[in-house]
């Protein structure tokens, strides 16, 4: 006799099996007519576990509920009628009349992790129907066997990705009409929460990878984990995507289980899976021979053109590799010094098991001038961050002379040396050799409307919002252009939207409260500004100069004291347009040449700033812009 009966519609079986194997490893007994012989008379035999078994869990879905689903509707009565229901909701549906006074547990969307809530409210609501009887729950064996249905239903692709020091792969790209593309963040079944870094930085891994197969759209990391939890058809509607890869990953000391499957968006259904067992050792390889088979089946499905190049800079060291994911994940946590420091290191590890790996040093570079820019306790200090960053990502274009974050850590080194030229030339660079890396496209778009080249950022804006739908920063592009092009309606109304994605996020209110003061709207500015945090250095920068606008020199004096005592140089900018704003010209040169002393990044809009307006006609203006590389293409 079976702990558990497992009742569902036959057509939802893929999405059955990860339950079935992890309620395996949790120590209980479960049926399922999966495992009925071929000799067996089928009906009897479910007929009799079904009446046997101390739990029936019922699998509710829009199959199940549909006419076609009488059987399990039947099955869930008998259930009810024995007191051992449990219903569980794999699609967001309305229960059938009669079954809906229990309340089904939500698993939709979800792909095999025990220790995601979801499951652990179902294993518990079984436990609590089993009793006394429940066996105590099993910790997962890193060491041991893996049940290999853990890997074939809900579907995750785990793909990684190595390449460079062994050469590139070349694959045949889509067709430039037809592909798009989202990768769902890959479940992590290692048993172990620690191991998240890794089945996350693969789904990145290969993110990264099909988007350089020409005429691919491929949904960024952000909109992609968004949805994560719905189904394909809602993913594909929302991210207007055609195909959808999900996989899993589990590893242990000796193993490594991938399973990957692609779904057509549109339809609902399964294009193309495939699962793999290899020994841990070999991860590397493995994983590279998966991405080509991955991506070889989605150039199939998507249709055939010219090859694209799909690995640049990585390595062929799994301990190497296994170390930068964990950087790559380490950079993604709160932003602190330590944390930062902790990135360096694991990239510098990394680095010394593969001397080659190109993207660890670029990473590096980019992290060296992240923790020189925001924590250091001197000019001199400063300069050496960004001297040591620029070194660095020098040598990770000299392994890889197109790795597109190589040329935006140079981009990053430029920016902090107010090299606007270089960092405009490195921009373009890091865009043109991968057009769908949304941090890039991102950091380069804001920098384009920052200097006055909202023509050149607007383009970019819409493809990041193409590939990154969902996430409120990939607005901000449109924004920037629009506010420092002096559109401060359409601005205001970019912000409003990027709310509605992230509301009470600092940067689109203060852009908001920024935009309503220029058009005079001076309630609804403070309404914005008194959402953000009290100690922001941007609210209280526009409220000072909003209390001036308004006539009330004496706050808008304590603004200027609050920035300074806070802030100190770290505000030389805004203290700038503060004292510019109040008629304190002198000051608010004084200001600016000492942001110019600590680079203070706020100098980027100093040609388009509207709060600098009233010193522009002012000689000393022109004398200070000369002091600073713009782009020759930018006015002012």
């Amino acid at each position: 006799m079976s702990d558990v009966f497992v009742s569902y519609k036959a057509e939802d079986r893929r999405r059955v099996e990860p339950l079935v194997a992890a309620l395996e490893s949790d120590g209980l007994s479960v049926w399922w007519d999966a495992q009925i012989g071929g000799g067996d008379e089928w009906r009897r035999s479910i007929e009799d576990q079904l009446d046997a078994a101390k739990c029936v869990l019922v699998m509710w879905s829009s199959r199940s509920i549909a006419p076609e689903g009488r059987f399990v509707r039947d099955e869930a009565s008998r259930s009810m009628d024995r007191g051992v229901y449990v219903p569980v909701r794999l699609d967001k549906i309305r229960l059938p009349l009669g079954f809906g006074e229990t309340q089904a547990l939500p698993l939709n969307g979800w792909k095999g992790d025990r220790s995601d809530r979801r499951y652990q409210a179902v294993l518990a609501a079984i436990r609590a129907r089993l009793g006394p009887s429940a066996p105590e729950q099993q910790i997962a064996d890193r060491s041991g066997p893996i049940d290999r249905r853990l890997l074939l239903g809900g579907g995750a692709a785990a793909v990684v990705l190595a390449g460079a020091g062994a050469g590139a792969w070349f694959l045949s790209a889509p067709a430039a009409d037809g592909g798009s593309i989202a990768v769902l963040p890959f479940a992590n079944l290692s048993g172990d929460p620690a191991q998240a870094y890794f089945s996350d930085g693969i789904a990145e891994e290969l993110r990264s990878a099909l988007s350089r197969i020409a005429g691919l759209k491929v949904v960024a990391r952000t909109s992609s984990e968004a949805v994560r939890d719905e189904d394909a058809k809602s993913v594909a509607r929302k991210l207007d995507v055609g195909h959808i890869l999900t996989g899993s990953v589990r590893r242990s000391a000796s193993l490594v289980r991938i399973s990957a499957q692609l779904i057509d968006g549109r339809l609902g259904t399964e294009s193309w899976s495939e699962d793999y067992d290899r020994p841990a050792g070999d991860a590397l390889q493995i994983q590279s021979d998966i991405a080509q088979r991955v991506a070889a089946a989605l150039a199939l499905q998507l249709a055939p053109a010219a090859g694209g190049r799909l690995v640049l800079g990585g390595t062929t060291n799994p301990q190497a590799h296994d170390l930068f994911l964990k950087g790559v994940a380490l950079r993604l946590r709160a932003h602190d010094a330590r944390v930062l420091k902790n990135a360096i290191e694991l990239f510098d590890s990394a680095i010394r098991l593969d001397p080659q790996f190109a993207d660890a040093y670029a990473r590096k570079a980019t992290t060296l001038c992240q923790l020189a820019s925001a924590f250091s306790n001197s000019e001199g200090e400063m300069q050496r961050g960004f001297d040591e960053a620029a070194r660095i990502a020098d040598h990770a274009i000299t392994l890889a002379p197109e790795l597109p974050s190589a040329h935006a850590a140079l981009a990053a080194v430029s920016l902090g040396r107010l090299d606007f030229a270089g960092a405009l030339l490195e921009f373009r660079k890091a865009a043109s050799v991968n057009s769908s890396d949304a941090n890039i496209l991102g950091d380069y778009g804001r920098f384009l409307g920052h200097i006055g080249l909202p023509d050149e950022a607007y383009p970019i804006g819409r493809r990041l919002v193409s590939l990154d739908p969902l996430n409120g920063v990939a607005y901000s592009v449109e924004a920037v252009a629009l506010f420092y092009s002096r559109r401060f309606a359409d601005s205001s109304r970019i912000s409003r939207k990027i709310l509605t994605l992230a509301p009470g996020a600092p940067p689109p209110l203060t852009g908001l409260g920024d935009a309503m003061l220029l058009t005079g709207n001076y309630r609804e500015a403070r309404a914005a500004y008194a959402q953000v945090p009290a100690d922001n250095v941007f609210r209280i920068a526009s409220e000072g100069i909003l209390d001036e606008r308004v006539g009330d020199h004496t706050a808008s004096a304590k603004a200027v004291e609050k920035l300074e005592r806070l802030f100190g140089g770290a505000a030389s900018f805004q203290l700038a347009e503060l004292q510019t704003q109040r008629g304190e010209h002198e000051a608010a040169f004084a200001q600016l040449d000492r942001a110019m002393r600590v680079r203070d990044p706020g100098l980027v809009i100093l040609l388009t700033d509207p709060f600098l307006d009233p010193i522009r006609a002012d000689p000393r203006f022109a004398e200070f812009r000369s002091r600073i590389d713009f782009p020759a293409e930018v006015g002012g």
